[in-house]
């Protein structure tokens, strides 16, 4: 059987995903299985709003990489700690719409400026 939790547990869990990511928290970009990473884009303090309906949408938006640190197609992201680079959240998707990620391009060169035109978590 299936575990299901109420929407409130669901907010509360994806809002405690805010706090973990805490003042400098950072989006990196990747190719497939994050083998490369194109692109780290320094998200908001905080980086989202109060979670509610079991979606947490980070904020402050559009968001960019002014410089792509390598040449690929966007297929992955991660949320991490500046500092340290721990994980907080990985197995992101990336896409152009009705993604997790969605840039404003999937295909990265180095230099380029990659743009975050939005990002949610929907807790499952």
């Amino acid at each position: 059987m299936a575990v299901t939790y109420t929407t409130a547990v669901k907010n509360a869990r994806l809002d405690a995903v805010t706090t973990a990511i805490g003042t400098t928290g950072v989006l990196e970009i990747g190719t497939s299985a994050m083998a490369s990473i194109l692109a780290t884009i320094a998200l908001g303090n905080p980086a989202a709003a109060a979670a509610s309906g079991g979606v947490l949408t980070l904020s402050g938006f559009p968001r960019s990489d002014t410089s792509a640190d390598n040449t690929g197609t966007a297929a992955a992201a991660r949320i991490r700690t500046a500092s340290g680079g721990t994980d907080i959240v990985t197995g992101l998707t990336v896409g152009l719409s009705g993604s997790d990620i969605n840039l404003d391009s999937l295909s990265i060169t180095t230099g380029q400026t990659v743009t975050l035109n939005s990002a949610t978590i929907t807790h499952a």
